[in-house]
């Protein structure tokens, strides 16, 4: 079995060479260094060596990923029978989740969403890479995993397509690619899906499954989310519990509701020093201080129970974190390295207006409950700006230091004493 594996690396290596300097050569060479790495080496110069590379790096985030997506598989399937059946009054993991019948539904409408987001996504990238004569990267490995788990679970392939058409083309391509893009592409898609698909997602049927096809007959179900109960003032409707809330049986986008796996996946990307704790730590506080001025408002009596704003105004501030995107928003796409605050002061301010704003366009955008990936776009067009203040205001420390500093006195050396005072 290894001579085979060996025989066919070899093959490849031969076709890769044969390949070398025709059109269809970036193309091959993705195929290629997907499934080995590559057999070049540096000749001459001085280089880094260092264990992680791009292709590493976005492996380690799908990794932090994947039981986001298989906890999704099953969640579609609980909301779907509890919607048509009621919830279990005494839930059991086993019993009631953790079943073929909900695993199925997953099978059904999860994974043709992850299907059409890497097939059309990656075709886009292959076709760029051979247009314009580059390689073809691996950025798009962790957003194609990113956007099936951010769209309703009822997203229509073919809206799904056009989207990461247009976020591939339109958020990062014309940018110049991989690491040149200034939006996150994952959330470019689901703005595009959000302005030109608005009732595919929002309202109260497209987060469970067969709920769009059920409405207006005998049959309809319903799939309101928490947020969806909040911005009608129906939050005594509800009947999710606090653990319901941390732990994901809840209704909501394919990937955004378990809490406490992206919470896990966050304390893996951190330890592998991947994503920014940073970031993470700041937006976390900005939702809390928002979410805080709101109760406060609310408990002073400046917003009566009649006002549209009640329901998410008087929800407890914390509560924030554990329902809607806000906590999956944070980990895996307020952290993206290319399009967030690269200095570490940046990167304080980056994550605190992140969580502030996503709270802020949560209670005051009741058609859509929901503020993250606007939020998060926001602060992508502004990074460069705060790490320029960032850098600027170093400098002028900097240099601020430099005017006070002592000149050291002449000897028989002073020549290189000055230089030495100048240069500190």
């Amino acid at each position: 079995m290894s001579d085979k594996r060996l025989t066919f690396k070899k093959r490849l290596h031969i076709l890769k060479h044969h390949y070398r300097g025709k059109k269809m050569a970036p193309a091959f060479n993705a195929l290629h260094t997907f499934l080995f790495a590559p057999d070049e080496t540096t000749h001459s110069g001085s280089h880094v060596r260092a264990a992680d590379d791009l292709k590493r790096t976005m492996n380690t985030v799908i990794m932090a990923l994947v039981p986001v997506l298989i906890f999704s598989m099953f969640n579609a399937g609980y909301q779907h029978y509890s919607a048509i059946n009621g919830f279990p009054q005494d839930f059991s993991l086993m019993n009631d989740f953790l079943t073929w019948d909900n695993f199925w539904i997953g099978i059904i409408k999860v994974l043709p969403l992850l299907v059409v987001s890497y097939g059309v996504g990656l075709l886009v990238e292959f076709i760029f890479a051979v247009i314009k004569g580059h390689e073809v990267e691996e950025g798009y490995l962790v957003t194609g995993m990113l956007v099936p788990l951010i769209v309703p679970i009822d997203t229509p392939l073919w809206m799904l397509a056009v989207a990461v058409v247009f976020g591939v083309v339109i958020g990062k391509e014309v940018f110049g690619g991989t690491g040149m893009n200034i939006l996150n592409p994952a959330l470019t898609i689901r703005a595009f899906l959000f302005f030109a698909y608005p009732t595919w997602m929002s309202g109260d049927k497209v987060w469970v499954y067969q709920a769009v096809e059920r409405a207006g007959g005998p049959d309809a179900i319903s799939g309101e989310t928490i947020l969806g109960y909040l911005a009608q003032n129906k939050a005594a409707e509800m009947s999710y519990s606090v653990s319901d809330m941390f732990f994901g049986f809840i209704p909501g986008s394919v990937g955004e509701t378990s809490t406490f796996l992206i919470l896990l996946g966050g304390l893996f990307l951190i330890f592998s020093k991947i994503a920014s704790w940073r970031i993470m730590l700041s937006a976390v506080i900005g939702s809390l201080v928002m979410g805080l001025v709101f109760n406060g408002v609310v408990d002073a009596g400046w917003i009566g129970e009649t006002s549209k704003f009640y329901g998410l105004m008087s929800f407890e501030f914390w509560k924030h974190l554990i329902v809607g995107g806000l906590a999956f928003g944070i980990v895996y796409m307020a952290t993206d390295p290319v399009t967030g605050a690269q200095t570490n002061r940046g990167k304080w301010f980056y994550g605190f207006f992140i969580g502030f704003l996503s709270v802020m366009i949560r209670v005051f955008n009741p058609a859509y409950p929901e503020g993250v990936f606007l939020a998060i776009l926001l602060m992508n067009v502004f990074a460069p700006t705060i790490d320029h203040y960032v850098v600027r205001g170093n400098v002028k420390r900097r240099m601020k230091r430099l005017k006070n500093a002592t000149i050291l006195p002449k000897d028989s050396e002073g020549k290189a004493n000055e230089l030495h005072a100048e240069t500190v």
